[in-house]
């Protein structure tokens, strides 16, 4: 099994879930809320004030999918967010040692 992580900009939320429903395998996703500071190399610093509120609001997206369904999700991933702006969007797959789905007996 593979999971799959993605940190993205709010704007681009929409499009990626519309990207990965249209892959077969697309077994769902956690979405959460997350915050990103910009490398130094791509922003302006003016104050160090700036320096320590300078964040950026975005998303987090993870998912645990078998390992067929990894490279498909993961390449529709890169494609949706792929903007062309450095620090725009980052992606990555990691391999999973272990999962279950964990449910309440009736």
């Amino acid at each position: 099994m593979k999971e799959i992580k993605a940190v993205l900009g709010p704007q681009k939320l929409a499009a990626l879930h519309a990207a990965l429903r249209a892959v077969p395998g697309f077994p769902g996703m956690t979405v959460s809320k997350a915050e990103s500071y910009p490398a130094p190399s791509l922003r302006a610093r003016t104050s160090i004030r700036q320096e320590l509120t300078d964040h950026v609001a975005r998303w987090r997206i993870e998912m645990v999918v078998p390992d067929e369904a990894a490279g498909p999700l993961y390449d529709a991933v890169v494609a949706c967010l792929s903007s062309g702006a450095p620090g725009d969007s980052m992606v990555w797959i990691s391999d999973v040692v272990r999962a279950s789905f964990v449910h309440k007996s009736p």
